[in-house]
């Protein structure tokens, strides 16, 4: 056998002068595949060999082709598909309304995983390998992995989450002829192994306690009966809804997004002393240190920012639920710098596109990038031995088994 095919990559060689000879060769090659795969399909399908009198008066027979183009990645292939005359056959390998080859689609798929346009795609598939690929073909493709999105956002979860982050990423999407910003927000959570996941993704437009009640009711649904500490930015009535679904939960809002919205009140002559005051205070070894750096700062800075005051003593409580555990908790939870480098790994994927067309098709490109993401995420996060063991003393009983 493996003399055969060499004498037949010889043959089918010495007629080839350039690539492109190449190229046309495998292609009329493939057809040729396709069509025999075909004969064999309706000989199998009727019970008998083209030609056989077995087929006289049988009932069914041999009814002409019928004509079908396809797409592939050695470019279009024009085939001809055999009928019979009662209209009960099919082929196997190519479906009645497929119109290009699986790999071909998962080929697109790839590329829109990877943030390129609808005309970046359809150069690219044109430039390699010959084919139209036209926007809406596009959009088929990929709406074939939504079924995939909802049956992801609606798994089941662990029992237990000893940390749980939430922020949002906001993108363009086109509603009713305008374009308008709309938040993909995000829920990440640390398991009682240390590996990261993220949890869901919802996209809205405006945050409320009624959509967080909505999103926290939702992971209850789907399995988690306890989230031991979650970490937040200034997400608007979270804490309601966190308190409504999960009460035994502690509430830590991000330290650096409350340090940049206190930038905002501070001319630049005056930022980094600021900024090295307000470090004092979250920076202290203890609640109490904390609190006596924080007076020191309103005695300082009160009069000219007392914006800054307002804000650090309405939030005192979530700011400062992180002094509460042991360092290696504490540098878990005072940021949200885990679900933001997520969303930075996010945008190096959707950064080339300006807006969406429709909400569906940022959930496609967002669960794709995210399906790439956390496919990678096989380890426990780093110091996870230490804290796993102070969250079993701090939480006695709450971790499960």
């Amino acid at each position: 056998m493996q003399k055969f095919w060499d004498m037949t990559i010889r043959e089918l060689a010495s007629q080839c002068e350039t690539v492109d000879d190449i190229h046309l060769m495998m292609k009329d090659l493939f057809k040729e595949t396709l069509q025999q795969v075909f004969e064999a399909e309706i000989e199998e399908h009727l019970g008998y060999s083209k030609h056989n009198s077995a087929g006289n008066n049988s009932g069914n027979s041999r009814n002409g082709y019928s004509k079908k183009t396809i797409k592939t990645k050695l470019g279009e292939t024009d085939l001809k598909i055999p009928r019979d005359r009662m209209g009960e056959y099919e082929p196997q390998i190519i479906k009645k309304y497929e119109t290009s080859i699986n790999g071909l689609e998962d080929q697109i798929i790839a590329l829109y995983s990877k943030g390129m346009s609808t005309r970046d795609i359809e150069d690219h598939m044109k430039d390699i390998y010959g084919i139209n690929v036209s926007p809406s073909l596009v959009s088929k493709v990929t709406d074939k992995i939504l079924p995939l999105v909802y049956e992801w956002q609606s798994r089941l979860l662990d029992p237990v989450y000893p940390i749980v982050f939430l922020d949002a990423i906001h993108f363009k999407v086109k509603h009713e002829n305008r374009i308008i910003s709309k938040a993909a927000y995000t829920v990440l959570g640390i398991n009682t192994d240390g590996i990261k996941d993220i949890l869901g993704i919802w996209i809205g437009e405006n945050e409320s306690a009624s959509f967080w009640l909505n999103v926290c009711q939702e992971i209850k649904s789907r399995g988690v009966q306890d989230i031991l500490i979650a970490c937040k930015d200034g997400l608007s009535g979270f804490s309601e809804a966190i308190n409504a679904t999960f009460p035994k939960t502690d509430i830590q809002t991000c330290i650096i997004h409350q340090l940049r919205n206190n930038v905002k009140f501070v001319p630049s002559k005056n930022r980094k002393e600021v900024m090295d005051d307000l470090k004092k205070v979250y920076k202290a070894f203890t609640i109490e240190h904390a609190e006596k750096a924080f007076n020191d700062f309103k005695e300082k800075w009160g009069q000219k920012y007392p914006s800054i005051i307002k804000s650090w003593e309405t939030n005192w409580i979530e700011l400062t639920t992180f002094f509460s555990y042991p360092v290696e908790i504490r540098k878990l939870i005072y940021t949200t710098n885990t679900i933001e480098a997520f969303h930075r790994q996010l945008r190096k994927v959707t950064k080339t596109k300006t807006a969406y067309p429709t909400d569906n098709a940022l959930r496609k490109i967002v669960y794709l990038a995210t399906i790439g993401v956390t496919d990678k995420w096989t380890n426990s996060v780093p110091g996870w031995l230490e804290c796993r063991q102070q969250f079993e003393i701090m939480f006695e009983g709450r971790l499960g088994k």
